[in-house]
């Protein structure tokens, strides 16, 4: 699959990624849509479980700008994973160099950034490897479909849950940094302390050749 579909249907329902997860059902990937999606989109990032997200006190129009501002952006990405039609998860994507993280570590040619954010358990509660799933099915979409040869992760030095998520996904811990404060007329962003964390395609794909393409 070529790596510059992502672009072309950026503002169109039909997923970037179908990916069966053995056990779960298949996992789809689309675009987010700022408006259709804001309601759902809003009622996770306002959950206290979400506090590291920094979304937390924004109404759902603010939620809707924010992702329809970023849909202008050719270097941030947000996608919709829905399971069964359900919404489970958001990802997104973004080109490291334009982005503050690029302040705190030596980026690489074919880094990419991510950030997750899980849906809480649905009415049937917590299912056993399910975070797994959808976090094998971000990392196939950001290191397979769009070809990246590394992932860059950056949550908050506090978020205990995640970075332990990450390390058993594989990822490898690099240094805790500052990621400056932003503090633009479009976006504004307060100094947060990031435990950066990476993991590279052979170490996610060991099975998978990994013949350098380009």
């Amino acid at each position: 699959m070529s790596e510059h579909h992502e672009h072309h249907d950026h503002h169109g329902h039909h997923p970037v990624l179908e990916h069966p997860v053995p056990g779960f059902g298949t996992v789809r990937l689309r675009p987010l849509d700022p408006e259709r999606d804001a309601a759902v989109v809003h009622t996770w990032v306002s959950a206290e479980r979400a506090a590291f997200w920094g979304m937390t006190g924004l109404t759902r129009p603010q939620v809707a700008e924010i992702y329809a501002h970023m849909a202008t952006l050719d270097t941030h990405h947000a996608y919709l994973a829905e399971k069964d039609g359900t919404p489970v998860g958001l990802l997104q994507t973004y080109e490291p160099e334009a982005d503050r993280v690029s302040e705190c570590y030596d980026v690489r040619p074919g880094d990419i950034g991510v950030h997750v954010l899980l849906a809480p358990p649905g009415p049937e509660g917590p299912r056993p490897g399910w975070t797994e799933a959808l976090l094998t099915t971000f990392t196939a979409y950001a290191l397979r479909t769009l070809d990246r040869r590394r992932i860059v992760v950056d949550p908050d030095v506090r978020n205990e849950k995640a970075i332990a998520r990450f390390r058993r996904q594989g990822f490898e811990l690099g240094p805790a940094v500052v990621l400056p404060e932003i503090d633009l007329p479009d976006v504004h962003l307060p100094e947060k302390r990031a435990q950066l964390a990476f993991l590279t395609r052979p170490v996610a794909f060991p099975d998978v050749p990994d013949a350098d393409s380009r």
